[in-house]
C-alpha cells in the first residue's frame, strides 16, 4: 500500500504525510472476496478497518434471523478499533464482504500508540466521552424501554381485563342458567306432554333469538308491556321475569298464542319458562364467545404488534402494523380524541423489519396524543406516492415552535416534563427510518402538525447509510 492510497481517501484530509506513513507502517492492507467474513459481532474490536476498495455489508443475527445494519460501501468509511480508547468494546455488527476489495486493518493497540504519540490529550477526551456517552445512552435506552414495556403491559391489562371480565360474568350466570333449564324441562316433562307437543314447542323456541331484532327502547317496553299483560290474563306466574326474555328475544303476542295452542290443557307456564332459561343459556354462551373472541384478537394484535412469530426481514403490510399498533395503545386513546384512518388501497407491502416500524409508529402516535392533551383529531394514514410509500401521523394539537422542529429528533431532546419522556423517543425512529433507507419529517400548518415517514416501496434490504455503524 502506497501513501497515495490514503491520500485519495476523505478521511485522511489534513493529515500531515508523516502520520499516514506511520499509519501505513503500523496497518496491513488485507484482499477480501465476496462472501469473506472480516470481523463479527459480539468479539472484541481489536481492529480498526478502513476501506480502500469494495464493498463490506454490516450484519446482525438474531436468533436465526439476520438484519442488514448498514453498508462500507465508500473508501474511508470505517468499524471497530474501538478498544483503543475503550477496553471493553465490541464489534457490534459482522462485516462481511459483499465484493472483492482491499481493506486497511490496524490493531486497536497500535492506533492507540499513534494517537498518544501525535495527540495525547485528544486520546483522553475520546476516552471520557465515550465512556459517557455510553453510559448516558445505555441508562436513557434503558428507562425508555422499560417505560415502553410498562406502557404497553398496563395497555394489554386493561384491554384483556374487560372481554375477561365479561367471560367470567357470563360463565358464572350460565351455570345458574343451566340449572334453571334443567328444572324447566323437568317441570316440563312432569305436565306431562307429548313428544309431538314438545317437538312444535321447540320449533317455537328456534323462531327466537337471545337478543330482540333492532327496535328503539320504547318499542321494546311496549311490546314487554303486552306480553305481561297476556301472560297475567292467563295466570302464568312470574310475568315480570318471562316478558322481558320472551320480548327482548323477539316474542309477541301472537307467538304466545301458538305456545298456548301447542300446549294444549297442558300448563303454559311450564313451556315458556323452558324457553325463557334456555334463551337465557344461549345468550350466555353467545356472550362468552364474543368475550374470549376479543382476547383472542388482542393475543392476535399483540403478536402482530411484537412479530414474535414472524422472521425480522418479512413483506410488510404497513397499515396492519398501525392497526396492530392503535389496539395496542387503545388505553392511552382519550374519549375527547377521534381517531381518523385514511388507507391507500394501492398501497403496497414492503420488505421491512416490522417490529422496528411498530416502534416507530408508538412513538410517533404516543407524541401525538401527548401534544392534544385529551381532545382532537388523530389522523393515520397510508398512501402511495412517486415509488415510495408515505406513512402520515397527524394530530391537532398546538404544533411546534421553530426550535422543536429544528431540534426535535436530537437525542435527549424533549419538551415534556421531568420523568415524562427521555428525548429518544424520535431519535430511535429516525434511526430505524434510516436503516429502511426512508427519511422522516415534520410539517405544521393546516391545523395539524404532521410525521411523515417515507419508505422505498420497492425495498429489498435495510442497508443504512452511515460512515460508522459497527463497533
Amino acid at each position: 500500500m502506497e501513501l497515495h492510497d490514503l491520500r485519495r481517501i476523505g478521511l485522511f484530509d489534513g493529515t500531515g504525510d508523516d502520520q499516514l506513513l506511520a499509519l501505513i507502517e503500523a496497518g496491513t492492507e488485507v484482499p477480501f472476496e465476496c462472501g469473506d467474513v472480516l470481523f463479527q459481532e459480539n468479539h472484541r474490536a481489536g481492529f480498526w478497518w478502513v476501506l480502500l476498495d469494495g464493498r463490506i455489508d454490516l450484519l446482525r443475527h438474531v436468533g436465526r434471523d439476520e438484519t442488514q445494519l448498514g453498508v462500507m460501501d465508500v473508501p474511508g468509511r470505517w468499524a471497530g478499533g474501538f478498544r483503543a480508547w475503550d477496553e471493553h468494546g465490541a464489534y457490534l455488527a459482522t462485516g462481511r464482504a459483499a465484493t472483492a476489495g482491499r481493506i486497511l486493518r490496524v490493531a486497536a493497540e497500535d492506533l492507540r500508540r499513534l494517537w498518544a504519540a501525535r495527540f495525547p490529550l485528544g486520546l483522553y477526551l475520546i476516552e471520557g466521552v465515550s465512556r459517557s456517552a455510553r453510559n448516558y445512552e445505555s441508562m436513557a435506552r434503558q428507562r425508555e424501554a422499560l417505560a415502553a414495556l410498562g406502557t404497553l403491559a398496563a395497555g394489554l391489562a386493561h384491554e384483556l381485563n374487560n372481554p375477561a371480565a365479561a367471560a367470567t360474568r357470563a360463565v358464572d350466570a350460565l351455570g345458574d342458567a343451566h340449572e334453571g333449564m334443567l328444572s324447566s324441562l323437568q317441570r316440563l316433562a312432569a305436565v306431562p306432554i307429548s313428544a309431538d307437543q314438545f317437538s312444535r314447542i321447540d320449533t317455537l323456541r328456534r323462531e327466537l333469538g337471545p337478543r330482540a331484532p333492532i327496535m328503539d327502547s320504547m318499542g321494546l317496553a311496549d311490546r314487554e308491556d303486552a306480553l305481561s299483560d297476556w301472560l297475567s290474563d292467563k295466570a302464568v306466574a312470574r310475568d315480570w321475569v318471562l316478558a322481558p326474555v320472551l320480548a327482548g328475544a323477539g316474542a309477541d303476542v301472537d307467538w304466545c298464542e301458538r305456545v298456548a295452542a301447542a300446549m294444549g290443557a297442558a300448563p303454559l307456564e311450564a313451556a315458556l319458562d323452558w324457553v325463557a332459561n334456555t334463551l337465557s343459556a344461549t345468550g350466555l354462551l353467545d356472550e362468552v364467545k364474543e368475550s374470549t373472541r376479543r382476547i383472542s384478537d388482542l393475543v392476535a394484535a399483540v403478536k402482530s404488534y411484537s412479530q414474535l412469530d414472524r422472521a425480522s426481514m418479512q413483506t410488510t403490510d404497513l397499515a396492519e402494523g398501525l392497526e396492530s399498533t392503535l389496539v395496542m395503545l387503545a388505553h392511552r386513546i382519550p374519549k375527547g380524541v377521534t381517531v381518523v384512518r385514511d388507507h391507500g388501497a394501492d398501497v403496497p407491502r414492503i420488505q421491512a423489519l416490522a417490529a422496528e416500524l411498530n416502534q416507530v409508529w408508538t412513538n410517533l402516535i404516543t407524541n401525538a396524543l401527548d401534544a392534544m392533551d385529551g381532545r382532537g383529531t388523530l389522523r393515520v394514514s397510508t398512501r402511495l406516492g412517486r415509488g415510495s410509500v408515505i406513512v402520515e401521523i397527524a394530530d391537532t394539537g398546538p404544533g411546534m415552535s421553530p426550535e422543536t422542529r429544528e431540534h426535535a429528533f436530537d437525542p435527549f431532546y424533549t419538551t415534556k416534563g421531568v420523568g415524562e419522556g427521555t428525548g429518544l423517543g424520535l431519535d430511535i425512529s429516525r434511526r430505524i427510518v434510516d436503516r429502511h433507507r426512508g427519511d422522516i419529517s415534520i410539517e405544521t400548518g393546516s391545523g395539524e402538525t404532521v410525521l411523515r415517514v417515507r419508505l422505498p416501496a420497492a425495498a429489498t434490504d435495510t442497508a443504512g447509510r452511515t460512515d460508522v455503524t459497527a463497533g
